[in-house]
């Protein structure tokens, strides 16, 4: 078991490729056809060309703000491929390629940074669970769905995900402490991109390292490469079959980096480096990955997809077919984002009338001032 080999607490990190996509412990490479790495390469790449241009309308007043995902792609995509249909994601607020993996489509992504609760109803995702902004919160959530699971005897894994600073939250230990009595099954994720906002994780804990933490609960933790997509998906199927098994929590730390803002409203420039975000960038998931596909002869695109003959599976223009895939990713973005901004408004009532069975006095007078205020509004123009 790679919980037994790398020990949280002798701050090991788990990888199986290294910056130039070279496989350096091959006893842990998963078993993964050409087929499945090409598909994880276009499904981090879509993330990104979509994540980039999230950014883009809000910055061009058509979005409200919002959290990017750039530098993190590999972790969701591993996740997205071990994750099963009714298996529970409980995602935080920068989840964006897991939910797409869980079947929510990029409108209800974006309908929900627009301001309209209609982006929280997945029609077509099972088993997800809407963003949640209070830091922290979902993993009590979580733990309360595997206790259920658990309950009900049923076949299924719950994985919640935090990011470093919401480690430094109440709720945090208390999901992971109840999660390791009860034994429940669940994969907790904590996205460690080095920055809670603008403070650094050294400031958030005094422990060697995230993944240590689940010592003192009781669980098994490990910390992984989280720019290494492979090592990702080692550790998600490890973690998802000991859970399924009924073994109990299992706690990853994925060690990665934040490449964009914190979210829209931020300057990271305030509080890092050019020099660090450089670094960081000879260890990016796409990149990595891309490297180790040029290794192994595995082309960006089979034969089909690419529209023209391979030489051994190995796409003749990679930067050519990349810049085709780009493009055919921007329209559907975009397309997906008109159908959001084009959607109908959300009904004024539908915010105030099913807080309650009987709206109470307190929230019937704020209903009538926002009304009073759109009328106001209105007889403006």
């Amino acid at each position: 078991m790679i919980f037994n080999d790398f020990n949280p607490a002798e701050d090991r990190i788990f990888r199986i490729i290294d910056d130039e996509g070279r496989i350096i412990t091959p006893d842990y490479m998963p078993e993964l056809s050409p087929e499945a790495i090409r598909k994880a390469y276009q499904t981090m790449l879509f993330a990104r060309t979509a994540d980039l241009m999230a950014v883009s309308y809000q910055r061009q007043g058509r979005m409200f703000t919002y959290p990017p995902i750039l530098g993190q792609e590999a972790i969701q995509a591993a996740a997205g491929m071990v994750i099963r249909r009714d298996d529970w994601l409980v995602p935080a607020f920068r989840e964006m390629a897991i939910m797409l993996a869980k079947g929510v489509s990029l409108t209800e992504i974006f309908l929900y940074y627009l301001g309209n609760e209609e982006g929280s109803n997945f029609k077509n995702a099972h088993h997800v669970l809407p963003i949640c902004v209070p830091i922290g919160s979902q993993l009590l959530h979580a733990t309360g769905i595997a206790y259920e699971v658990k309950y009900n005897q049923k076949d299924e894994v719950v994985f919640p995900f935090i990011g470093d600073g919401g480690t430094s939250e109440g709720d945090f230990s208390e999901a992971l402490n109840f999660a390791a009595v009860w034994q429940v099954p669940v994969v907790f994720t904590i996205q460690n991109n080095q920055y809670a906002i603008s403070v650094p994780v050294q400031r958030q804990t005094r422990s060697v390292n995230l993944a240590v933490k689940s010592v003192a609960f009781g669980m098994p933790g490990i910390k992984v490469d989280g720019n290494d997509f492979f090592a990702m998906y080692k550790a998600y199927q490890e973690a998802a079959r000991w859970a399924r098994e009924g073994k109990g929590p299992v706690l990853i730390e994925a060690y990665t980096y934040r490449k964009g803002a914190h979210t829209t409203s931020d300057d990271p420039s305030k509080y890092r480096t050019k020099e660090e975000e450089k670094s960081w960038d000879a260890k990016d998931p796409l990149l990595r990955l891309k490297k180790y596909m040029e290794h192994t002869g595995i082309g960006l695109m089979d034969t089909d997809a690419a529209g023209s003959k391979e030489d051994k599976g190995v796409q003749a223009d990679w930067l050519a077919g990349e810049a085709a895939l780009i493009e055919s990713y921007k329209e559907e973005v975009d397309r997906q984002f008109i159908a959001a901004e084009t959607f109908r408004a959300y009904e004024l009532n539908d915010v105030f009338r099913h807080m309650y069975v009987e709206m109470p006095d307190e929230l019937a007078r704020q209903k009538a001032e926002y009304e009073e205020f759109l009328r106001w509004k209105e007889a403006r123009r």
